[in-house]
């Protein structure tokens, strides 16, 4: 054994290393409990609040199955009511693939397309999704995604002009891709937004093709910004997630009296609730 790795051994069979441990621990779990509670006394008031009850709101229907803050259910409602065309998506900012907003289609069966520009988060892909990767069924983009490449990007990824469900999250640019895929006519698009803004402020951070996430709550748009983009393409704001982090948009042509009118943010904002994010039960998985 190396002297490295004895050292490194009995560092960790310190008496006081063991115990520092053991708080971290108890720490943890005081904190996810803690979550739970939180949690849990907010689904209580939601569910006597009329404007979590109402069953034309999307909010009583939020699902966590692979996405982050209940958009499966809230999108699984919205197909329910609107109906599916061809059972594809894109997802622009798709992570690791394992918790976004579009994995749960895929394991039904869904034809599907991810652009992700982290480099270890496509190779944790390429592992995970092997069977519908060589199968046709998923294909992936290693890219970073700009206003100007958006477009051939998606048609050289051979999108069609039309699909059923449209995601985009790459945090700092988000307002500006989805400004500009006017071409492409999705039946649905959850889009990231900025909720630290109130309902009626119309912001968004400038546009700089090759600047990142900076870590701060300067990134994309607020939903009003969203909400009037969303006008000029032709949808019509629906819905947001409790936890203020996506919007839910529906094309004009299938909205109609589906959806709690206005479709305003004003009506649908939910604020910021980042803290109460906790996952609960199996990690998250695709295959064996």
């Amino acid at each position: 054994m190396s002297l490295g790795r004895s050292l490194k051994r009995l560092y960790r069979g310190l008496p006081i290393i063991r115990e520092l441990r053991a708080l971290r621990r108890s720490v943890d779990q005081m904190h996810v409990t803690l979550l739970r509670s939180a949690v849990a006394t907010l689904q209580v008031q939601a569910s006597q609040d009329p404007r979590y009850a109402d069953p034309i709101r999307l909010l009583r229907y939020g699902v966590q199955t692979f996405s982050q803050n209940g958009e499966d259910g809230m999108v699984a409602e919205i197909f329910r009511r609107i109906g599916t065309a061809a059972c594809e998506f894109v997802e622009i900012g798709s992570g690791s693939g394992l918790e976004n907003n579009t994995v749960m289609w895929l394991a039904q069966g869904w034809k599907g397309w991810w652009v992700e520009g982290d480099r270890r988060a496509v190779e944790r892909i390429k592992r995970s999704f092997r069977k519908p990767l060589a199968s046709g069924q998923l294909t992936v983009a290693e890219t970073a995604v700009t206003a100007e490449n958006a477009p051939e990007l998606l048609a050289g990824m051979g999108v069609p002009a039309e699909f059923d469900l449209l995601s985009v999250d790459i945090d700092r640019n988000t307002y500006w891709i989805w400004a500009a895929l006017g071409t492409w006519r999705p039946r649905v698009a959850v889009i990231e937004y900025n909720s630290l803004y109130p309902p009626g402020i119309d912001w968004k951070a400038e546009y700089h093709a090759g600047q990142a996430w900076n870590g701060t709550s300067y990134f994309g748009a607020s939903l009003k910004a969203y909400e009037l983009l969303g006008r000029r393409l032709g949808y019509s704001l629906v819905g947001c997630d409790f936890m203020g982090v996506n919007a839910f948009f529906v094309r004009d042509d299938l909205c109609g009296a589906r959806f709690a009118a206005p479709f305003t943010a004003e009506n649908h904002y939910e604020p910021p609730r980042y803290n109460l994010r906790v996952r609960m039960g199996h990690p998250p998985g695709f295959s064996d």
